[in-house]
């Protein structure tokens, strides 16, 4: 690219040809000019009116944890590994869909989780969850 010096009226001088621009510009803008009414090409349609229906009943959770000491706990509430299936059955007579939640501790042995999902299996519970802690 050359540009003038100001001191020879023979030099090359170089502008920018904004003819072009200005052209793809107007394009651009007629494009959109035609094509923006026809965006807006909604069916205009009545719905049915329908009746309001109450949400479904959310289904609350038991929790059933057993912690480090191999305490259990129905809700937060310590019971006895002993009073636990009947104490089950009772909730499973009261809301036949009982869902379940186990939580235990890492430190608890097996053979004390292993008695707790047996009294919960005997106890007719059909929905059971085992937590465990995530990144383990």
């Amino acid at each position: 690219m050359a540009f003038s010096t100001g001191k020879d009226s023979s030099d090359v001088v170089s502008e920018i040809n904004i003819t072009p621009l200005v052209d793809v510009m107007l394009v651009l803008l007629v494009t959109f000019i035609i094509t923006a009414p026809l965006l807006n090409n909604a069916v205009r349609i009545n719905l049915p009116k329908t009746a309001t229906t109450a949400p479904p009943t959310e289904v609350k959770t038991v929790t059933v944890s057993v912690d480090a000491n191999s305490k259990v706990f129905i809700d937060k509430r310590e019971v006895a590994v002993e009073t636990l299936e009947p104490e089950l059955k009772g909730l499973v007579g009261s809301n036949p869909d009982l869902a379940l939640s186990l939580q235990a501790d890492e430190g608890v042995p097996y053979r004390a989780v292993a008695k707790v999902i047996a009294n919960i299996q005997r106890s007719g519970v059909n929905k059971l969850s085992v937590l465990t802690q995530p990144g383990g």
